[in-house]
């Protein structure tokens, strides 16, 4: 098959190559990347789970697809191997992946991204697009069948990838004396601060559904207390009617004000009086039609006397 040809002088496949062969030529023991020979833009990664944790003895493959204006815009990733924390072959939700370009900085690589990913496996999946929420059993499982997943593109299994990196280390670290202090990249402190964003909007998800499950429970049974009892203002209760004043003489009527009853822990003694319409108990439209019945008259007696 002949080698395909790249416009080696666009900076994106200048930047692809450079961070092709800078993984190649710096391997690591714990993950490795690197793109098809007949499709620079997509690459395949094959990486062991992090320490100390449910992944700890998997190793697992997936792809990554550079979009056309990389690094300007950040890479997609999905993985191959079932490992129960991402959905087999679906576009998953990073903080450096294409869900989320804000947050993406065109410094930041594969190998960056191949970092931040095996350390985002230790997160909670709950809210994520592409997370499986599954237990560390089903996960411990899944970690101890993956060296033998075999990916189809890359023609080998996870196992035969990543003792090919190891055995590349050792070569490496033979011929440099200084391989001893070697460092591996370290995860950004930006890439840190949107795994702990995610999760914080993650849980505050979490803990809205929850309340809107409490209170839907209350509704179905009938009542959902917005107020406390203590702070609910309530009236003195009545048993009889003010009395009516009667008039006397030398004392004028009274002017329509009657007294409300006083309200529990107001903190003032005065009354709250209302003033009384002299029309009240009028519907409205009797007025309007003793004005429409005045019109007529007056406009038939101007008529009789007219003619």
């Amino acid at each position: 098959m002949a080698t395909p040809k790249f416009n080696t002088k666009s900076p994106t496949i200048r930047r692809i190559l450079k961070e092709a062969a800078e993984l190649s030529t710096s391997p690591s023991p714990d993950y490795t990347a690197s793109p098809l020979e007949s499709d620079l833009f997509e690459w395949h990664f094959t990486l062991r789970g992090p320490p100390n944790s449910s992944f700890a003895d998997g190793l697992y493959h997936g792809r990554i697809v550079l979009p056309p204006t990389y690094p300007l815009r950040p890479p997609s990733f999905r993985f191959t191997t079932p490992s129960g924390r991402f959905e087999a072959n679906r576009e998953i939700c990073l903080s450096i992946s294409g869900h989320h370009e804000e947050t993406w900085q065109p410094a930041w690589g594969v190998r960056t991204a191949l970092v931040a990913l095996r350390s985002f496996m230790e997160t909670d999946a709950r809210g994520q697009l592409g997370g499986l929420d599954t237990s560390d059993a089903v996960r411990r499982k899944l970690a101890s069948e993956s060296g033998a997943w075999r990916c189809t593109t890359c023609a080998k299994t996870n196992n035969e990838i990543i003792t090919e990196c190891e055995q590349r280390c050792k070569e490496l670290d033979t011929e440099n004396a200084e391989a001893g202090k070697r460092k591996e990249v370290e995860i950004p402190a930006e890439l840190k601060m949107g795994f702990r964003d995610e999760m914080e909007k993650a849980k505050a998800a979490n803990e809205g559904d929850a309340k809107g499950d409490a209170e839907s429970a209350e509704l179905a049974e009938g009542f959902v207390q917005t107020v406390p009892d203590q702070e609910v203002l309530r009236p003195t209760p009545t048993t009889a009617a003010p009395p009516v004043a009667q008039p006397t003489q030398g004392v004028p009527p009274p002017t329509g004000r009657i007294p409300l009853p006083a309200l529990v822990d107001q903190g003032t003694s005065t009354p709250i009086t209302t003033q009384m319409s002299p029309h009240a108990g009028v519907p409205p439209w009797i007025d309007y039609a003793i004005v429409s019945l005045v019109i007529m008259l007056i406009a038939m007696l101007l008529k009789v006397l007219m003619s």
